[in-house]
């Protein structure tokens, strides 16, 4: 593959804005880089990705993503630790799972199975929701329906190379009813988790760019906390619809594509 300043330029670019939103939004990054690193190479004039590429690059994107902007929220008193702890083993044990297992499955079922997921967000995002800022002393929620919902997202997201916030923000916001940021704070940490596990299963079987994933890598750094920083300002409304506007955007381009495969 051609590493020419201009690709690696791209691929920065690509890295930073999928990071920046990641950090603001409380999401991995996945629902944004994976698309846009299927798509734009090509229409540059660089070699395009394979899905099994993408997967693997968007996961180690994730994994540096999340920790940095985690690092930024950790004294500002949004990060539920026993939500962390819980949801975080159960996602790590279904990311490792999934990672492992989607070496043994072909690009259009990759490309499939993460079409299914960004719809199943979309539609989440637009339910009824009642989040406020309520503190974390007032959130309730059932420990059991999370750990098994974090373990189905983990197994799902890890095939996908994703860290699976873009389904855990919708659960949290819609069937635990966390209010906003902690959910994001909270989505932020546990999908580091989960993205811990896709990252060790794509390294293992092979599916991981170095170049590239090192260029995503930097821009992570440097794109994620400044998102972070931004989404603790930004008003929580505009943070739902921020997110409901892309995970939407995704859906239309992924489900266009498909079909468009199916009908050659």
């Amino acid at each position: 593959m051609d590493y020419s300043i201009g690709f690696i330029v791209l691929l920065f670019a690509i890295g930073f804005v999928g990071s920046f939103v990641s950090g603001m939004v409380g999401i991995g990054g996945a629902i944004i880089n994976y698309p846009m690193l299927l798509i734009i190479p090509s229409l540059f004039g660089y070699a395009a990705f394979n899905a099994h590429e993408v997967s693997g690059i968007s996961a180690v994107q994730v994994l540096i993503a999340t920790m940095s902007a985690v690092w930024v929220y950790r004294n500002s008193g949004y990060l539920n630790k026993r939500l962390i702890i819980y949801m975080g083993s159960a996602i790590l044990i279904g990311s490792l799972l999934g990672g492992f297992g989607s070496s043994h499955l072909t690009e259009f079922t990759v490309n499939v199975i993460y079409g299914i997921l960004a719809l199943i967000a979309a539609v989440m995002m637009f339910l009824p929701q009642k989040n406020g800022e309520g503190k974390m002393e007032d959130v309730h929620y059932s420990l059991t329906l999370a750990t098994i919902l974090a373990l189905i997202v983990g197994v799902f997201s890890g095939i996908v190379g994703a860290g699976g916030a873009f389904l855990l923000v919708p659960i949290m916001l819609v069937v635990l009813r966390l209010p906003t940021r902690v959910t994001v704070a909270t989505s932020l940490a546990i999908t580091f988790i989960s993205s811990i596990g896709a990252t060790v299963g794509k390294f293992a079987t092979d599916q991981v760019l170095l170049f590239p994933a090192g260029i995503l890598v930097v821009a992570s750094l440097i794109a994620a906390p400044l998102g972070a920083i931004v989404g603790q300002k930004v008003n929580q409304h505009v943070l739902k619809w921020v997110l409901a506007i892309l995970i939407t955007a995704t859906v239309i381009k992924i489900w266009s594509d498909l079909f468009i495969q199916i009908m050659k």
